[in-house]
């Protein structure tokens, strides 16, 4: 196992993914169920951020109360899948700046191709988080987090629900120094570059797609 990645083994993580996984599970669910995990896998993600103190009065009495340190961070959703994350933790960091990066995978040579960006101007001072639920060949998150260093992010944490061991290993040769967290590392790619076994294309069960 890399260094750099980090499986989130927490049990409401693991039995939501597993409802996920279903086959039968329809849209509204899914969708709900990935929102949760993005809670949960926010916490796992922001469990470090520095933090200052400032002084405040309660009902009772004044007090130094610690207080997030610099600026809140910024989440990147890697189009269009990892929205379905970017709710879930927009939901415990409502304050957290957001940007897209929208890639595809070309089917015959599975490239990722870039066709829309935009991110704070001030990434370089900001804690960056991208988020994409599925780590499959890996070459779409080598390249979302390489557009993101070049626009400025030194800070780089990379989220993906679900990995196989072909796009760790991609990804970790390309970024070791990118933390990565995810909820689970599955056995292998099939010949179509899924994820197995799985629980089929994300996107298209998040949005309810074919």
């Amino acid at each position: 196992m890399y260094p750099n990645v980090h499986v989130v083994g927490h049990p409401l993580v693991q039995h939501k993914l597993t409802l996920m996984r279903r086959k039968e599970t329809p849209t509204a669910e899914f969708r709900r169920l990935l929102r949760e995990i993005a809670m949960l896998l926010a916490y796992e993600v922001t469990r470090d951020l520095p933090l200052t103190t400032e002084k405040i009065e309660t009902p009772v009495a004044p007090m130094q109360a610690p207080v997030l340190e610099g600026k809140k961070l910024c989440v990147i959703s890697i189009l269009r899948a990892g929205n379905g994350l970017l709710d879930g933790f927009l939901d415990l960091i409502p304050s957290a700046r957001v940007g897209h990066i929208g890639l595809y995978r070309d089917p015959h040579t599975l490239v990722p191709v870039e066709y829309y960006m935009k991110v704070p101007q001030d990434i370089g001072e900001r804690l960056t988080v991208a988020l994409d639920p599925m780590l499959a060949t890996g070459h779409s998150a080598v390249a979302a987090c390489q557009r993101l260093r070049d626009a400025g992010a030194t800070k780089l944490r990379m989220v993906s629900l679900l990995s196989a061991p072909e796009g760790l290993k991609v990804f970790c040769e390309a970024h070791p120094d990118v933390p990565i967290y995810t909820a689970a590392i599955d056995d292998r790619l099939n010949d179509h570059a899924y994820i197995v076994p799985g629980l089929g294309d994300a996107g298209d069960r998040l949005y309810g797609t074919k």
